[in-house]
């Protein structure tokens, strides 16, 4: 005879077989997707990793050529990483080099080509607005004003706002438009930290036009890391880095 326990199991048993055959595709499936969904996963980070090395070592790669001053393998090399890597922060910067070293070897239209895929497709604003800058003086050096002065309207990144603006007076300058480039020098001087080294050269362009700039009080100057970091690296005739 059997116990009450055993009755108890026995009850619990068949109520786990009728949900079981109740729901049991539904659990099975339910899992399945939960491993799948995991499987995916690992793999797409295993994916990412191996991405980033492999397009870590093309970067390299160009990184020697552009340093050796070999134009034509460092531009082979971006338009490997351009196909094969796009998203990585390596292209966006293996653009920059290239195009520097392009520009150095007289390439100023396969120069602009680099700067103008990075200035699109870079994922980080501060790349972008970079690359818009350089592009920019390439631009003005061939007299290519107003595509210039476009390609400055898409340069936002933060911190950035004095040097875009100094670049606009170069441009308006270049075009005789001396009123208007006078009110860019201004901006960007007023926008330089007094620490910044190319505040001085900003504000001997003003001091060239007759308007000699005195210090604001009160004023809070922005942009002074940013302007340190990329006139530290010109590129163009006009000082293309800033």
């Amino acid at each position: 005879m059997a116990s009450p326990l055993d009755l108890q199991e026995q009850e619990q048993l068949d109520t786990l077989k009728a949900l079981w055959k109740q729901y049991g595709n539904l659990i099975t499936w339910v899992l399945l997707v939960a491993l799948g969904a995991l499987a995916a996963w690992n793999g797409w980070q295993w994916y990412q990793r191996d991405q980033g090395l492999k397009a870590a070592a093309m970067f390299d790669e160009l990184d020697r050529a552009a340093q050796a001053g070999d134009a034509d393998k460092a531009g082979r090399i971006f338009t490997d990483l351009q196909s094969r890597f796009p998203g990585t922060a390596f292209a966006q910067q293996g653009g920059l080099a290239a195009a520097r070293a392009q520009f150095e070897k007289g390439q100023v239209d396969a120069a602009k080509a680099s700067l103008k895929w990075v200035s699109d497709k870079a994922v980080e604003t501060e790349v972008r607005t970079i690359a818009r800058l350089r592009l920019a003086a390439l631009q003005a050096d061939t007299k290519q004003y107003d595509e210039a002065l476009k390609t400055l309207d898409g340069a936002t990144a933060i911190g950035f706002e004095p040097l875009v603006a100094d670049r606009r007076g170069d441009i308006l300058m270049a075009q005789g438009k001396s009123a208007d480039a006078l009110a860019a020098f201004k901006t960007a001087w007023v926008g330089l930290s007094e620490s910044t080294d190319y505040r001085r050269v900003v504000e001997a362009k003003l001091t060239a036009m007759g308007a000699s700039p005195k210090p604001l009080p009160g004023v809070a100057a922005e942009g002074g890391a940013a302007a340190s970091a990329v006139a530290a690296a010109p590129v163009g005739a006009s000082g293309a880095s800033k």
